[in-house]
């Protein structure tokens, strides 16, 4: 699962040269989605016949997707079946039940730091980091030098009309479209769903509702607060980051140069903590994370818990800043560690 355009069908045809034993079927086709609308065991044995491996592309577009995925996997035991989606909940909710202890769940993002790394060296991408700070790592977008505003609106346009509009039947995008802006003009910064609908003029139920299809889908994730045991810590606080720079940008109309920009401070945070997400789910780690901030406004960017080890790291793009460990922090939670990551020392926290 993943968002659009990452490059989920394009692995698997490289998974799976051998079309002569695969069946593909593709989601967003109508004809698809009612084939699979009243499939019965016997049909789909008959499209199936002696291949092997059956993938059902973007199957989040097919109504009742867990139940036809139980349907093929209890009828035809034999053959591997493999899904992609673009909206978690749509795939994974409907999944989850029927088919629980029998499936494995992976996630694809947009190209990370890391791969980027491994593809043309350490040295070449730190260089590269004022540029993917702007535009971001969509495969697209990265190899296509040129023309990266053009691919960030369409696929800005993408997730708009295409995934979040259709999922929950929105009624009204332009509210939508105010909504992502004003997420994309407070990254980094605490946020209030009240706030948040009486700028774009939506009730706070709404407001919720519209953000958890945008986690859903991929647009956005939500970072909660850190609190355990101070009084002054703030408990139900929250902060949204886009999975990907270029998009949030794209949202903005905003592609100034980074020298000439008043949020870089925004953008370094946004791209570090998306990294990271993605270094967490492609190493396997059962970590845990949330931001601290207290009442008298002392506060750490990252919080990361794994195994009962706290980290805690604060972002700053000026390698000569400096920071000090919040010593309420510290008192509070005396094994936990703290580091500083800007642009010369970025490779501890994303290699």
């Amino acid at each position: 699962m993943g968002p659009r355009q990452v490059g989920k069908t394009t692995l698997l045809r490289q998974l799976f040269p051998n079309q002569s034993d695969v069946v593909w079927l593709n989601g967003d086709e109508i004809d698809v989605q009612n084939l699979f609308a009243s499939i019965s065991a016997d049909r789909f044995k008959a499209i199936v016949g002696q291949k092997k491996i059956v993938i059902i592309d973007e199957a989040q577009r097919i109504e009742n997707i867990g139940l036809r995925l139980k349907l093929i996997t209890d009828s035809i035991p034999d053959v591997q079946l493999i899904a992609t989606g673009s909206s978690s909940f749509e795939l994974a909710n409907k999944v989850n039940e029927p088919l629980t202890g029998r499936k494995w769940e992976y996630k694809m993002f947009p190209l990370s730091f890391s791969e980027m790394v491994q593809h043309h060296g350490l040295l070449e991408e730190k260089r590269l980091l004022p540029h993917r700070l702007l535009y971001g790592y969509y495969p697209d977008v990265v190899n296509n030098q040129g023309s990266e505003r053009e691919i960030l609106k369409q696929l800005s346009d993408s997730y708009l009309y295409k995934d979040v509009l259709l999922l929950e039947q929105i009624k009204k995008p332009e509210k939508l479209i105010k909504l992502l802006q004003a997420l994309a003009l407070q990254v980094g910064s605490q946020v209030s769903y009240n706030e948040l609908g009486n700028l774009c003029g939506l009730d706070t139920k709404t407001v919720e509702k519209y953000i958890a299809v945008l986690e859903q889908t991929f647009v956005v994730f939500k970072l909660s607060s850190f609190a355990r045991n101070a009084r002054n810590e703030l408990k139900n606080s929250k902060k949204i980051y886009f999975y990907d720079n270029g998009i949030r940008n794209a949202l903005l109309s905003n592609f100034n140069q980074i020298e000439n920009r008043t949020d870089i401070g925004a953008l370094w945070e946004n791209f570090l903590i998306s990294e990271r997400i993605k270094y967490i789910n492609y190493n396997s780690k059962w970590a845990n994370f949330w931001f601290w901030r207290t009442k008298e406004q002392k506060e750490l960017d990252f919080i990361e818990e794994e195994d009962g080890k706290i980290s805690t790291y604060e972002f700053k793009w000026n390698s000569k800043s400096k920071i000090v460990f919040p010593k309420q922090f510290s008192g509070s939670y005396p094994n936990s560690s703290f580091e500083l990551i800007h642009q010369d020392n970025l490779e501890k926290f994303l290699l």
